[in-house]
């Protein structure tokens, strides 16, 4: 069963290929996964990688967490479940349609 691992304070120069080859040295990596920005492109400073085992993850934390990658320190610790979000992607600020809270005069 794969487990999944939340790594934290990226360089944005950071690569997949980067992540995977260091991940590797704690066992078998299932998947790297580098968040990107949607609209420019670039990295968001941290990712989430996939180990084959809890074993392997657990490794990986212990070898990982605090180690110095580019000048940054690595956080590394086992993702937490995704959040669900509401549905209309305006949170909690009413209709979110262009009523501000004031009163619209005519």
């Amino acid at each position: 069963m794969e487990v999944k691992l939340y790594v934290g304070n990226l360089s944005y120069q950071t690569t997949e290929e980067d992540l995977r080859t260091l991940f590797a040295k704690a066992g078998q990596v299932a998947s790297v996964a580098l968040i990107k920005d949607r609209d420019t492109g670039n990295s968001k400073g941290f990712a989430f990688v996939e180990m084959n085992s809890q074993a392997e993850a657990q490794k990986a934390i212990s070898m990982l967490n605090g180690f110095n990658l580019e000048d940054r320190e690595l956080k590394v610790n086992m993702a937490k479940p995704r959040e669900e979000r509401s549905g209309s992607g305006f949170g909690n600020r009413g209709s979110g349609f262009g009523n501000r809270g004031g009163s619209r005069r005519r």
